[in-house]
């Protein structure tokens, strides 16, 4: 195993985003089409925060996803993205080892986070991204 290897090798580096302006219709639509579970929110070319589809989740009870919209599309409606979205999210680097990446994402409890470098957004790495390196290189 490379013990060494940087999150650069495997983060998704063509994000999708949504700007904090956008809807939450809009999220939702983005989430289903690419088949993800986050998505971070920029302004310009900074990110502002994250949403993702647990988020939704809790404000929907998971009927948007499920096939069942509805009602739930009112409160889609009713709220906004920075309402909704994590604040400030934790970023990390493109340069960050991927063990180090681990051990945040379980002390901090997150599932995905932001790959920034120099203020700009270069990609997005997950849980299931670290799970399919360790595995990879393991077996």
């Amino acid at each position: 195993m490379k013990k060494r290897e940087p999150v650069s090798h495997i983060m998704t580096k063509s994000v999708i985003t949504v700007n904090q302006n956008d809807n939450l219709k809009n999220v939702v639509n983005k989430l289903k089409a690419n088949s993800i579970r986050h998505i971070p929110v920029v302004n310009g070319k900074e990110v502002v925060g994250i949403i993702s589809r647990t988020d939704i989740n809790r404000l929907t009870f998971g009927a948007l996803f499920d096939g069942q919209e509805g009602a739930d599309e009112a409160v889609l409606e009713m709220l906004t993205i920075p309402q909704v979205m994590t604040s400030k999210p934790k970023t990390v680097s493109s340069e960050l080892i991927i063990r180090d990446l681990a051990e945040i994402f379980v002390k901090e409890e997150f599932h995905a986070a932001p790959v920034v470098d120099k203020g700009e957004l270069k990609g997005i790495v997950t849980t299931t991204d670290v799970l399919k390196y360790f595995l990879e290189e393991n077996y």
